[in-house]
């Protein structure tokens, strides 16, 4: 998927925090230790530094929701990035997202930390940011 494609499903896919847009996306992924899984309708970034993994954003089209995909990404996601050496993967989620917190939830993430009043949506009060993290299988690892 290309930085323009990523820019525009991101935007279908968030208001808070604000829509990254393709300068930002291909900036992002031109960083080191910054990877992507991705469908036509899709993706995950993620960013593995040393042992830990973060993953940055996960995007799923409104048309292809709570059809298994989110939960396919973020399994790639942990799949790739324990192959990249990470033994944890942290994440950074609203409080308010109650969709993206029943998805981590049920991938066995758990919530270690909170960044109070994190995220300004345009309207109504600031939202919590609730630190997730989970120990990754540690699976075929090669640099990269």
């Amino acid at each position: 998927m290309t930085p323009v494609a990523m820019a525009q499903l991101h935007a279908l896919c968030f208001v808070t925090p604000r829509p990254w847009n393709a300068a930002e996306f291909s900036e992002l992924l031109a960083s080191r230790g910054v990877f992507s899984c991705a469908t036509e309708t899709g993706f995950a970034i993620g960013r593995v530094i040393a042992d830990e993994a973060e993953l940055l954003t996960l995007a799923v089209h409104p048309d292809f929701r709570r059809t298994g995909l989110g939960a396919r990404l973020l399994d790639d996601f942990e799949r790739d990035a324990a192959r990249r050496g990470a033994e944890h993967a942290f994440l950074e989620v609203a409080a308010d997202n109650s969709a993206a917190l029943g998805l981590y939830q049920q991938a066995k993430f758990e919530q270690v930390g909170c960044r109070p009043n994190y995220y300004h949506p345009p309207a109504g009060p600031p939202v919590n940011a609730l630190i997730l993290r989970k120990p990754l299988p540690q699976r075929n690892k090669k640099t990269g």
